[in-house]
């Protein structure tokens, strides 16, 4: 394997992930609630499954082969919040609104148990936290991923083909304990999110702090010159 093949082939898996999120949100854009193509929603939780992986191997192979770059740095988070947050907007839109419920006024009205303000939630952690990530790097300090933001992508790439696949099978508009499963997934998912985002909170907190201390300490020293 050549040295140039093992430099690219993270960068092609990073962007080979956008490619699928387009596959992903096409294929579930072709879904109805309860029954209409199902099958197109089948292909679509394989697609996002497929993306999932790439995302594990794309940084995995860069750091195994040293070969991280200023690329993959910029479009591997990119295309993860592209995949993920476009997700959960399908699944918090109309194609999996319940029309029993929704005939009934009930304020309760998605299959999926995700509702809007759950989304706006999860990308305010994210806009939060790439805006902190900037900021700090370009005090240059190095920010790069936390464990905490990792072990919420993994949640997030199994709770999301797991809502999909509760919502075609079981169909929690006609079970009450699909919807309570899809509920469970998604609060637990909510909290790790906003937990996730603690950290880099902290992070920014002691980067300011020290800089501040620095600052402080160089103006003592030019004031004893």
């Amino acid at each position: 394997m050549s040295e140039e093949f093992r430099r690219r082939l993270p960068n092609m898996l990073t962007l080979f992930r956008l490619v699928l999120a387009v596959g992903f949100f096409a294929s579930l854009n072709a879904y109805r609630y309860p029954s209409e193509n199902i099958l197109w929603a089948a292909i679509a939780i394989f697609i996002f499954i497929v993306a999932a992986i790439t995302d594990a191997f794309d940084g995995y192979l860069a750091r195994k082969w040293q070969v991280i770059s200023t690329f993959g740095r910029l479009m591997d988070p990119f295309c993860d919040k592209v995949l993920v947050l476009g997700a959960f907007i399908y699944l918090a839109g109309p194609r999996f609104l319940v029309p029993e419920w929704v005939e009934e006024g009930s304020f309760f009205t998605m299959a999926t148990g995700v509702y809007p303000w759950m989304v706006v939630v999860i990308l305010t952690r994210e806009l939060l936290v790439t805006g902190i990530r900037g900021v700090i790097e370009s005090m240059g300090v190095s920010c790069g991923s936390k464990w905490s933001g990792k072990a919420k992508m993994i949640l997030q790439s199994i709770v999301i083909p797991t809502i999909i696949f509760v919502v075609i099978v079981f169909r929690p508009g006609q079970h009450l304990w699909a919807l309570r499963v899809c509920d469970v997934l998604i609060y637990a998912t909510v909290i790790v999110t906003v937990w996730s985002g603690l950290p880099y909170v902290l992070a920014m907190r002691a980067t300011l702090a020290k800089l501040k201390e620095m600052d402080e300490k160089d103006k003592k020293e030019e004031g004893s010159a």
